[in-house]
C-alpha cells in the first residue's frame, strides 16, 4: 500500500535528445523533478485498476496527432511558435517537464523534432481511471448529486461554469490528483505550514482535506471535452471552470496556529489580483472554538478585511460538539457566508432534506446563513496521505473519498459563489450573499436556526435580478487577543503550549499594530509578514513581486531550534489545533463511523 503505480512520459535518465520512451515504475507519494506522471491509482486491498487509452496517436480522419514536447531550457518560445506555423495548436503547458501538449499534422512531427529548441516530441496518450464497484449515478454522496441538490448544472448549461475566477483555498495544500491536475487549475501560494522547509511535501497535501475540498470547488478532469449536466463518467466540482489557489498552512497531522491562518489570509487579501490573478472567493473549511466578540476578534478580522476587499468569504458554521454552541470563528462574523450542512436524502429538492446531527446550529444571535450538502461527500482522494491512511474504510473505488462535515458543505458554496461571479462579473460580496439567501429553498421539518435562509437553490438563483444590498454590520476592528482567537486548543511541542500572545515565530503580536497593517495591505512586505521574514526571493522560479514563498530556509527565523519564549523547540510532533472536524466513511449513507471535532484525532 506504500507505493504507488504511475506512468511517466519522458525521457529515462541519460536519453539523448529527440529520443524519448513511455515507461513505467513505482514511487511513492510525491513531487518528482523533471518527470511528467499520470497518477492511476494507489495500490490497494480490494482496489480495481483499469486504466483505459482513451486517445494516443494519430486521427486517422482529421491527420492530426497530439504530442507531449519537452523545451530546452534556452529554447524560449520558439517550439510553441513552430508548432502553430506548423498548422498545430498548443493545448496546454506542462511546467513540471519543461514543455507542452499540442495538437498537430502528423506528417509535421518530424520537422518539429528537428528544430534546435526542442529536447523530445512523444506521442500523447490521455488516461483515464475506471472502476468496476462505483457508480456516481447512484451514490447519493457523489458530486453528479450534489450538482442536481444545488443546481449547479443550470449555470453550466447556461454557460457558466465559474471561468475566469480564483477561487483561494486555505487548507491543508492541494494535491494535483486526477481531477486537479489540469493545465492552469492550481496555483500555489505560499506554503506557510513546517512542511514549506521540505522539498518532497511543500505545498502538497499530506493530510488529505484540501484536495478533498478543492475538488469539490473546481475539481475537473482533463478528458472532458464539455462540461454537461449529469455526465457521471467524469468528476466534476461545483465550478469545474474556477482555479484553485492554494495557501497551505497545515501539516500531515492537520496541525497549525492561528497566527499562520491570519498570515495566510492577509496574503490573499494583498496578492487578490497580483499576476494575472483574481481571487474573489476564499473557503475557510475551518474554525475554532474562540468565545471573543467578533467585534474584536484578529482572525474574525482578517476574514473580514478579505470581504470589505471584495472576496466572498465562506465560513464553515462547525460541528456540534466543538467547544462552544456559537458558530465557530470565523464563521461567527456575521459579514461572512456561515454554511452549515445539509442531508439531500436521496432525493432532488428540499421538501425531504434533513439537517445531520453533526452541523451546528449557532446561537439566537448568529447562526448559519445557508446550508448545502455535506453529508458523506465523495471528492478527491489523496493517496498515502494520513486520513486514507487511517481511514481506509473513507475510500470510495480508486480515486475518491467519502467525507462529511461544514468543511465539506463550505466548499459547495465557494463553488456556488463562482458560479455567480463568473455569470455577473460585477457583483458585491454583499449581493452575492444576499443573492444566495433569497433565492435558497427552505427545509420544511428542519430548525430555522440550523438551516438560515435554507438549502442553496442555484437554479432559482440564475434567474433572479442582483439584489441592491448592503449590509450594515459592526465592523471588526480586531483589536482583541491572539490567545482569544485560538479558543481552547494550542500547538504544543515537547510539553510546552504556544499560547498568549505569541505568534507561530515565538514575536510578541501586537493586534493593534497588526491589525492597521492588514487593513491597509501591508502585513506582508518584500518577504516578510508583520516583521518577520518568511522567505527568500523569488515565487516558484517566478518573479512575485518580488517575494519567494516556496523558499527552503526561514530567513532570520529556522522552524526547528528557534527560542521560543526562553524554551528550545526541537520535537517533531505537534498537537492540539481548532479546527473544524469531519467524518470519513463509507458506512452507507447516513451512518457515522468515525467523527472528530479536531483534525488529527
Amino acid at each position: 500500500m506504500r507505493s504507488m503505480l504511475a506512468y511517466s512520459l519522458t525521457d529515462p535518465p541519460g536519453a539523448t535528445p529527440n529520443g524519448s520512451l513511455l515507461r513505467d515504475f513505482a514511487l511513492p507519494w510525491g513531487r518528482a523533478r523533471g518527470w511528467f506522471i499520470f497518477v492511476l491509482a494507489a495500490c490497494m486491498a480490494g482496489g480495481t485498476l483499469l486504466p483505459a487509452v482513451a486517445r494516443a496517436g494519430s486521427d486517422r480522419d482529421t491527420g492530426m496527432t497530439s504530442v507531449i514536447v519537452r523545451e530546452l531550457a534556452t529554447s524560449g518560445r520558439e517550439p510553441e511558435s513552430a508548432v502553430r506555423a506548423l498548422g498545430g495548436r498548443i493545448e496546454r503547458r506542462m511546467r513540471i517537464i519543461d514543455g507542452f501538449s499540442a495538437t498537430l499534422p502528423a506528417r509535421s512531427l518530424a520537422d518539429l523534432a528537428r528544430l534546435p529548441g526542442v529536447y523530445s516530441v512523444t506521442p500523447d496518450a490521455r488516461l483515464r481511471m475506471l472502476s468496476d464497484d462505483y457508480d456516481a449515478g447512484s451514490d447519493h454522496g457523489s458530486m453528479p448529486f450534489a450538482q442536481e441538490a444545488t443546481g449547479a448544472g443550470e449555470f453550466w448549461n447556461a454557460g457558466y461554469t465559474g471561468a475566469g475566477v480564483d477561487v483561494a483555498v486555505i487548507d491543508t495544500g492541494v494535491a494535483p490528483v486526477a481531477g486537479l491536475d489540469g493545465y492552469d487549475k492550481i496555483i500555489h501560494g505560499p506554503d506557510l505550514s513546517p512542511e514549506s522547509q521540505s522539498p518532497q511535501l511543500a505545498h502538497l497535501d499530506s493530510y488529505g482535506h484540501g484536495t478533498h475540498m478543492a475538488g469539490i470547488i473546481a475539481g475537473r478532469d482533463g478528458d472532458s471535452v464539455n462540461v454537461q449536466q449529469g455526465d457521471t463518467e467524469h468528476f466534476y466540482g461545483i465550478a469545474p471552470g474556477a482555479r484553485i489557489v492554494s495557501v497551505k498552512v497545515a501539516d500531515a497531522n492537520g496541525y497549525t496556529d492561528v497566527s499562520q491562518v491570519i498570515a495566510a489570509i492577509d496574503w490573499v487579501v494583498e496578492h487578490r489580483k497580483s499576476d494575472g490573478l483574481d481571487i474573489r472567493v476564499l473557503n475557510l473549511s475551518f474554525g475554532t472554538d474562540g468565545i471573543q466578540d467578533y467585534k474584536l476578534d484578529p482572525l474574525a478580522f482578517a476574514a473580514e478585511t478579505a470581504w470589505h476587499r471584495g472576496i466572498v468569504v465562506v465560513a464553515a458554521a462547525g460541528n456540534s460538539g466543538y467547544g462552544t454552541a456559537a458558530l465557530n470563528v470565523p464563521a461567527v462574523d456575521p459579514f461572512l457566508i456561515a454554511v452549515g450542512a445539509a442531508d439531500p436524502n436521496g432525493t432532488y429538492g428540499a421538501a425531504d432534506d434533513s439537517i445531520p446531527s453533526f452541523s451546528s446550529y449557532g446561537t439566537a444571535a448568529r447562526s448559519p446563513d445557508v446550508v448545502a450538502p455535506g453529508k458523506s461527500i465523495i471528492s478527491l482522494r489523496v493517496p498515502n496521505s494520513r486520513i486514507d491512511l487511517e481511514h481506509a474504510d473513507g475510500r470510495v473505488a480508486d480515486r475518491f473519498f467519502r467525507g462529511s462535515g461544514t468543511s465539506q458543505a463550505a466548499a459547495m458554496v465557494s463553488g456556488a459563489a463562482a458560479l455567480i461571479i463568473d455569470q455577473r462579473p460585477g457583483i458585491r460580496p454583499d449581493q452575492v450573499k444576499r443573492l444566495l439567501m433569497s433565492s435558497a429553498e427552505r427545509i420544511p421539518d428542519a430548525d430555522p436556526r440550523s438551516q438560515g435562509a435554507g438549502m442553496i437553490d442555484l437554479k432559482r438563483a440564475r434567474s433572479q435580478a442582483t439584489p441592491a444590498y448592503q449590509q450594515t454590520w459592526p465592523r471588526s476592528t480586531g483589536a482583541g487577543t491572539l490567545q482569544g482567537s485560538r479558543g481552547s486548543h494550542f500547538l504544543v511541542m515537547d510539553g510546552v503550549r504556544l499560547q498568549g500572545e505569541m505568534d507561530i515565530f515565538g514575536r510578541h503580536f501586537d493586534s493593534r499594530t497588526w491589525a492597521l497593517k492588514s487593513l491597509t495591505g501591508t502585513s506582508w512586505e518584500d518577504g516578510a509578514w508583520n516583521g518577520t521574514r518568511w522567505s527568500g526571493d523569488h515565487w516558484n522560479g517566478v518573479e512575485w513581486t518580488g517575494v519567494e514563498w516556496t523558499g527552503v530556509q526561514w530567513t532570520g527565523v529556522q522552524w526547528n531550534g528557534v527560542e521560543w519564549t526562553g524554551v528550545q523547540w526541537t520535537g517533531v510532533q505537534w498537537t492540539g489545533v481548532e479546527w473544524t472536524g469531519v467524518e470519513w466513511s463509507t458506512s452507507g449513507w447516513g451512518e457515522d463511523v468515525w467523527t472528530s471535532t479536531i483534525w488529527g484525532e
